[in-house]
């Protein structure tokens, strides 16, 4: 009864019950746009510190685990390689650059990070191959690259660098190419560690000068014990910070304060969602009261008043979601490789399940109007 009551009425009322199925749409679109911009932005400027293939970064003391800031030089990577424990460390420099589309177009930043070949923070390849050598012009560029310049092994790349007040060009043969792994919102091309310190803007290109890296990438023979790990390193090499990979990226500057921004975005969008649900039922339980009433009269029990209302709002609000779902996974998947969205399956159920909490929560007062609904009151035949 209580479902042949509830889906009868939404038919007999379809455009009422699509005006707010709509509203839940544009509720749901809203959401999980946000969700994907808030994993979109978090990856873009996270993915390769995340992806890194060792437990431990190594910063310069002081510097307050800023990957820019930190300066790791050749000695202290030497001790580092001493402490037991440790299986294998790598230096990694970043710095930004301009690569010159060979069509003239808009030139594009990149995230130009040394690394040392064979080593942790060299990310592996999908297709060609590793770097090998530590020095020579060969590198490994990132997907995204290859979805703005089409770029494929084989190909030649052209930097464009300032140093000093001089602008140089050098060109860079493309040996591999590896997944997504932007640094601070941009692709990245992975270079050996002395090009890349030949190549980067504030290159001192001295001679006989130690090769420093902003950081150092630590693999471990034991992955679980980090901390222990971390709390010895920093006791037996003077002058360094250690963290862990979540540590790292959430040190990025400015990475804490977007996430907690979008994440109350959704907060509110949610609340929202609550009360405009809750809003329209209620309204329409004030406008059938005297049916209810009605209804309850000839016998129909509170039971199945509540839970025609309640199968009322859930579907409504279940078909409000599937539209707007549907329409932002085909919204997010035609935008631009540019802009940094990316709706992944655990955060799109995670918000799903959220917004199909949001119709019983929101009709739950209009639920218990109609149980306190008295038959004759309704009816106007109360003393």
């Amino acid at each position: 009864m209580s479902y042949y009551l509830a889906l009868k009425e939404v038919w007999r009322n379809k455009g009422r019950f699509l005006l707010i199925a709509s509203v839940v749409a544009l509720i749901t679109t809203l959401v999980l746009f946000i969700a994907a911009l808030a994993e979109g932005l978090a990856a873009a400027n996270r993915e390769y510190i995340e992806k890194l293939n060792g437990e431990l970064i190594v910063f310069q003391e002081g510097t307050q685990l800023s990957t820019t800031a930190s300066r790791i030089g050749r000695q202290r990577i030497a001790e580092l390689r001493r402490v037991e424990g440790v299986a294998a460390v790598g230096q990694v420099g970043f710095t930004t650059v301009k690569v010159v589309p060979p069509d003239g177009s808009t030139e594009i930043n990149v995230a130009f990070i040394g690394v040392e070949p064979g080593l942790p923070g060299e990310p592996p390849v999908n297709t060609g191959q590793q770097i090998e050598r530590e020095r020579g012009n060969n590198v490994i560029v990132d997907e995204g690259l290859v979805a703005r310049l089409g770029t494929k092994v084989g190909d030649t790349i052209r930097l464009k660098v300032t140093q000093g007040t001089q602008e140089e060009f050098y060109d860079l043969n493309v040996v591999g190419v590896t997944d997504r792994r932007q640094y601070f919102f941009q692709p990245a091309v992975f270079a050996p560690l002395i090009t890349w310190d030949k190549i980067r803007p504030d290159s001192t290109n001295a001679a006989n000068a130690e090769l420093v890296s902003n950081i150092a990438v630590v693999k471990l023979r034991d992955p679980a014990a980090t901390a222990a790990m971390a709390t010895k390193i920093e006791q037996e090499v003077k002058n360094v910070e250690v963290a862990d990979l979540r540590t790292t990226w959430e040190a990025l500057p400015g990475y804490a304060a977007q996430q907690s921004t979008l994440t109350t975005q959704q907060f509110f969008t949610f609340f929202i969602g609550v009360l405009v649900v809750g809003g329209f039922f209620q309204i329409q339980t004030l406008q059938k009261v005297a049916q209810i009433g009605m209804l309850k009269a000839i016998g129909l029990s509170n039971w199945t008043v509540s839970w025609t209302a309640i199968i009322q709002i859930v579907t409504v609000n279940a078909i409000g979601v599937a539209i707007g779902a549907l329409g932002t996974l085909a919204l997010t998947s035609n935008f631009p490789v540019t802009v940094p969205i990316m709706l992944t399956g655990t955060t799109a159920l995670a918000s799903v399940l959220a917004l199909l909490a949001i119709g019983p929560l929101g009709g739950i007062v209009s639920v218990f109007v109609l149980l306190r609904i008295e038959p004759l009151r309704a009816l106007g035949m109360a003393g």
